[in-house]
């Protein structure tokens, strides 16, 4: 611990000049900046931060990686593990809680869309927040919001506090992959970027562990399937409050973990964007002092350009504030992608529980046999399922780093291939199949985020759980890693929330069209058709291809 403590105390001792001095003002001001290797040019929207930017990432990619940006890995992607488990957890438990308190709405899940609301205030809050004051306060404390709010919810004692809670700790998990995914690109050399689509692995593991975990407890310690409200009692209905506990638990540990095995500090891309010079070369000094790496960088190179645009003002100002969504269309290039993005996510969001709704009825029209009822074999292949999806990072991660597909390309393949499968599970009759093409949808919706939702069907429906394990909630893999290295690092959070927010405004209008639409017709079957092929074309109109590019 010794050692981690030095590493971020060590400080580099610099003399601090205003920008706009002519003191302490060298030569290299006159030197030309490389840009070519930037994703995009920001000369026109602020040609300070674009020069100041490139430097950023010229020094971070001579530092290369260490094994700092490896505890960033884990740290980060603990993250991501907890924002799939509880978000898996409250779903996983719907079924039971509703067995033994009823569901005040006839056609409304009140849980899942506690869920839904609560994500998308917490994208919403953390998103916004983390361009404003930095990225650091999420990840000390969004953890702790979780496992506080998670551990309390096993011990509501009726539906609506029960649906409270869930909805206070996924707003509590609701920007962590958003801000884990920032501020591990923002640290990460470009030549290891890719370790941004790997880190959904966590989002994996997550899924694993709780699928785990169910099968331990949701099979041993609920009512039988065919049991009444009358019936369902306190007593005999155990397993949704260990797992939530269990969890708590779990996630506990692992914010004290991020909490003691690093301290962290803002991105060096956070903190140029605000024009803190020096605290941003203070923060690369340390690293490449601690871990004996050249910096080529000196203070006065990055003063000697200017100051930053605005950031004269207070990052209250109102004018700063708004310009952090307006920034983020602010040429005609940078619109369209902002666009595009956010089109994928909103559409994602709409199709999966419209499609998740359909599916049950479709099946049982056909007279399918998805296997037994019975709380073992639910959860049992719910947890294959969960496996499974562990495969489908791993080939994201192959498929971005690919010549020729990249970023758009493993969007679009992902799509493709997930639309596939979903469409080919409703010819499935018997229960081989059921398992063996629901793990084939696992992994290849863990590729691109173009996954299936079935977590807020009715209970007598809740044997067909398992079959679309990664759910609606699964929007990781490519699409979590693209979507923060193509926005501009001043509005980079507030832009990553935006999609979030758009893609829960999505999946809430998904619930309730699915809700109240008649889902008996072949029609709901065509719509969801159209939609993934939408995804398909969306992911190639996408503009920028940020295979071994720096993120600006």
């Amino acid at each position: 611990m010794a050692g981690v403590k030095d590493f971020f105390e060590v400080g580099v001792r610099t003399t601090h000049t205003a920008p706009g001095s002519d003191k302490s003002i060298n030569s290299s001001s006159e030197e030309t900046v490389d840009l070519q290797k930037e994703l995009w040019d920001t000369t026109a929207v602020d040609p300070v931060l674009a020069k100041k930017m490139a430097l950023i990432n010229q020094s971070i990619d001579e530092i290369g990686m260490t094994p700092f940006h490896w505890k960033l890995f884990f740290l980060n992607g603990f993250g991501y593990a907890v924002d799939s488990l509880l978000v898996v957890t409250q779903s996983i438990a719907q079924p039971a809680v509703s067995q033994e308190y009823g569901n005040p709405s006839k056609h409304i899940a009140g849980i899942v869309l506690a869920s839904q609301i609560g994500l998308l205030v917490g994208a919403a809050f953390w998103g916004f927040s983390a361009d404003v004051i930095g990225r650091k306060m999420a990840f000390n404390t969004s953890l702790f919001v979780c496992a506080i709010f998670v551990t309390i919810a096993g011990a509501m004692p009726n539906y609506i506090s029960f649906s409270a809670m869930v909805a206070i700790y996924s707003a509590g998990a609701g920007g962590n992959y958003i801000l884990d995914a920032t501020n591990f690109l923002e640290f990460l050399p470009s030549t290891h970027a890719w370790l941004v689509t790997f880190l959904s692995i966590w989002w994996a593991v997550g899924y694993t562990v709780t699928g785990l975990l169910a099968w331990g407890f949701m099979s041993n310690f609920s009512c039988a399937p065919d049991a009444t409200v009358a019936e369902c009692t306190r007593q005999d209905n155990w397993g949704w409050r260990y797992l939530h506990f269990t969890c708590g638990g779990l996630v506990l540990v692992l914010s004290l973990l991020r909490l003691f095995l690093i301290k962290m500090v803002q991105t060096p891309k956070w903190l140029i964007t605000q024009n803190r010079d020096e605290e941003a070369f203070r923060v690369l000094a340390v690293i490449s002092e601690k871990y004996s790496r050249s910096l080529s960088l000196k203070l006065e190179t990055l003063q000697s350009h200017g100051r930053v645009y605005l950031t004269e003002k207070s990052v209250w100002n109102s004018l700063r504030l708004r310009k952090h969504f307006g920034g983020l269309f602010e040429t005609r290039i940078l619109a369209y992608s902002t666009s595009v993005i956010i089109a994928n996510w909103f559409v994602i969001g709409m199709v999966s529980p419209l499609y998740g709704v359909f599916l049950p009825y479709y099946l049982k029209s056909r007279g399918a046999d998805t296997g037994s009822g019975s709380n073992y074999t639910v959860w049992r292949n719910y947890a294959l399922n969960q496996i499974a999806g562990l495969f489908g990072p791993i080939i994201a991660t192959f498929l971005v780093e690919t010549r020729f597909i990249g970023r758009r390309g493993a969007l679009a393949i992902g799509a493709a291939i997930t639309m596939a499968l979903q469409f080919g599970y409703t010819q499935v009759k018997t229960p081989a199949e059921n398992v063996g093409v629901s793990c084939a949808i696992s992994a290849a919706s863990t590729i691109c985020a173009y996954p299936s939702d079935l977590l807020h069907m009715r209970l007598e429906d809740s044997l067909l759980m398992p079959l679309l394990a990664p759910s609606a909630w699964n929007h990781y893999g490519t699409i979590y890693a693209y979507t923060p290295e193509i926005l501009p690092a001043a509005h980079r959070a507030t832009g990553y929330g935006l999609c979030v927010v758009l893609n829960r405004i999505g999946g809430i209008a998904g619930v309730l069209v699915g809700s109240y639409a008649n889902v008996e017709t072949s029609a709901p079957l065509f719509v969801c058709a159209g939609l993934f092929g939408l995804l398909i074309v969306l992911s190639l109109m996408l503009p920028f291809e940020s295979r071994g590019k720096r993120t600006v």
